[in-house]
């Protein structure tokens, strides 16, 4: 099942914390993240190069295997202003196939701002261009994963 609002997520999922997996996904590539199983630090894991969707998704049911992950936080990536482009379509889709694959509760969730973090920290570390470009996604997905951390933390205090 596939959400856009927090609330029904959380009401669907009533187990949480238990550990996520947060995906960017692009037009080349996904990078990947996990939680830790308390939700309350995210690691980026690796970048997935696009090439045919069996074998992206066949990865993406490994590391979830492998993580014993339990729900999905997708990166969906609205206009600075708040409105839907073609960017989101292409992650509906995507999330769509990847539902039907993995059977686990997915939330789409607001990425602005994430691939421009993403370079900022690697530019920090001074990692090299090429390298840069071999972590962004996967470090995007982490900054995803973790902004739906903190916001989750916040709302079990409250």
């Amino acid at each position: 099942m596939i959400y856009k609002k927090f609330l029904d997520f959380r009401q669907k999922v009533a187990t949480l914390p238990h550990r996520l997996l947060a995906l960017d996904i692009g037009t080349k590539t996904v990078g990947t993240a996990v939680s830790d199983s308390a939700c309350r630090i995210s690691s980026p894991l690796k970048t997935i190069h696009r090439k045919n969707k069996f074998s992206e998704l066949s990865e993406i049911q490994k590391i979830i295997q492998e993580y014993e992950v339990k729900s999905l936080i997708v990166g969906y990536p609205v206009h600075m202003n708040g409105e839907e482009g073609k960017s989101c379509v292409l992650v509906q889709k995507y999330s769509e196939s990847l539902a039907n694959t993995v059977n686990l509760p997915i939330l789409l969730w607001d990425e602005r701002m994430t691939t421009v973090s993403a370079e900022r920290v690697l530019l920090d570390v001074d990692m090299s261009r090429s390298k840069r470009k071999d972590h962004i996604d996967a470090v995007a997905a982490s900054i995803i994963l973790q902004t739906f951390l903190d916001f989750l933390s916040y709302q079990n205090h409250e």
